[in-house]
C-alpha cells in the first residue's frame, strides 16, 4: 500500500500546490487447482489411519531412542501401518517388518513420513 500525491506547478505564482492525492493497494493473488479426490497424506505416524500404510523417512528422535527403534525394524525406507491402539489411543500398536510394535503418541509423532508414500494397505503377503 502506497500514498500517491499529484502535484502541480503554477508558473505565475512559482508555488506547487496539490492537485490531488490517493491511496494505490497492489494485490497479487495466485490460484493453486486442488484435486477435490484427493486426500492429505499422513506426514507422521501419529497421522496415519487404520488400514493405511506408509513409507518411513526419517526419525527426529535424539540418538539412543531412534537407534533403539531402529533396532526393532523402524529404518527409513521400510513400510509401517497401524495396528490398533489401546482404548485411550495411546499407545499405538504399529506393524512393521512382520513385528508389531506399540508407540507412545510423542514418540509416533516425531516419525516421519515420505510425503506422497501413503499406500492402500497390501493383505497379500
Amino acid at each position: 500500500m502506497s500514498i500517491v500525491e499529484e502535484r502541480i506547478f503554477c508558473p505565475s505564482t512559482g508555488e506547487i500546490g496539490l492537485l490531488r492525492s490517493y491511496t494505490v493497494i497492489r494485490m497479487q493473488l495466485s490460484f493453486r487447482k486442488r484435486n477435490r479426490l484427493s486426500v492429505p497424506q499422513p506426514s507422521t505416524l501419529l497421522e496415519l489411519n487404520p488400514g493405511e500404510e506408509a513409507i518411513l523417512d526419517r526419525l527426529d528422535l535424539p540418538d539412543e531412542i531412534a537407534r533403539r527403534l531402529m533396532e526393532l525394524g523402524f529404518l527409513p525406507g521400510q513400510r509401517i501401518s497401524l495396528g490398533g491402539a489401546a482404548p485411550g489411543g495411546d499407545p499405538r500398536v504399529y506393524r512393521i517388518d512382520g513385528s508389531e510394535v506399540a508407540l507412545r503418541l510423542e514418540t509416533a509423532a516425531r516419525l516421519h513420513l515420505r510425503a506422497g508414500a501413503s499406500l492402500p494397505e497390501n493383505n497379500c503377503r
